[in-house]
């Protein structure tokens, strides 16, 4: 391309140097101006189309971290609220806790004493039953100072019953069952193997072997084994039977082996006897 020429007129005024000279003087110079001529950079299409997209993402990166602060500080926030619940939770378990572990006590405490409470009535309703089997009651002597004893001086209290082992008379086991009815007792009758061992314990050998202690046991007339209370016979403590030996009425004998102490001896021998009675007091 051909470069253009452009024509500048420059004017240049000039200083009054002498009053002869004619006003309004004006010199003119012609001179030749080159110009450049100034390119023409158009803006590429791509880069016009690149700027919105740089702008957009700037936008949602800006977007985007201004969500993720709210999220931090969300996060934070629930944080601090959640260690705070917990910590009131912890505090709250721990005092529930304590006041659990205070009300168990309290029940096992009320437990005892109702347990306890419980004795002392079936005590009291015992100890009423014995008294209310007396046509008169000695309070001075089975309740000195107001406190019941559980058994007479001289007797023997085992479980929930009273002994008296005789020790200087000798009687048939009738006029022994008497004596025992006198003062409000029975011959013994033996329930289990227990008693079997205690009476065995307290009994002594005198005069000879063939002399030992009445029990309550006895033939009736129907020729069964029974009990002074009307019960029957369902265990024995027999020892080994003498031929002709046919007696009606029960003795223990002082023996090694508890378990084989009764002899089958006739109802007017005369021996030692042992009483029994309720105990006033109910043993646990």
């Amino acid at each position: 391309m051909e470069e253009e020429l452009n024509y500048v007129t420059v004017t240049f005024k000039t200083k009054s140097i002498s009053t002869h000279e004619k006003p309004n003087r004006t010199e003119t110079v012609y001179d030749t101006v080159k110009t450049e001529e100034q390119e023409w950079n158009p803006v590429a299409p791509e880069k016009v189309k690149k700027a919105p997209v740089y702008t957009l993402l700037h936008v949602v990166a800006v977007s985007l971290g201004i969500i993720c602060v709210i999220l931090v500080s969300a996060v934070i926030a629930l944080s601090i609220h959640l260690n705070t619940v917990m910590s009131e939770w912890n505090r709250n378990n721990i005092s529930l806790t304590a006041q659990n572990l205070l009300l168990q006590h309290k029940k096992t405490n009320l437990e005892r004493q109702k347990e306890e409470l419980t004795k002392v009535k079936d005590g009291l309703n015992w100890t009423i039953g014995v008294i209310l089997e007396y046509e008169t009651f000695s309070v001075k002597t089975q309740c000195p100072q107001k406190v019941c004893k559980p058994c007479l001086d001289n007797w023997v209290w085992f479980q929930s019953s009273c002994y008296l082992f005789s020790n200087y008379y000798l009687r048939s086991w009738q006029r022994s069952l008497d004596t025992c009815r006198q003062i409000h007792a029975d011959l013994v009758v033996i329930e289990s193997q227990e008693e079997q061992e205690f009476i065995n314990n307290h009994t002594s050998a005198y005069h000879d072997k063939n002399n030992g202690y009445w029990i309550g046991l006895s033939k009736n007339e129907m020729d069964t084994w029974k009990w002074v209370d009307g019960r029957s016979l369902n265990m024995t403590y027999w020892k080994t039977q003498e031929a002709g030996n046919k007696g009606s009425c029960a003795l223990s004998l002082p023996s090694a082996d508890p378990l084989a102490s009764w002899d089958k001896v006739g109802c007017d021998s005369r021996n030692r006897w042992i009483c029994e009675t309720r105990a006033l007091i109910k043993s646990d």
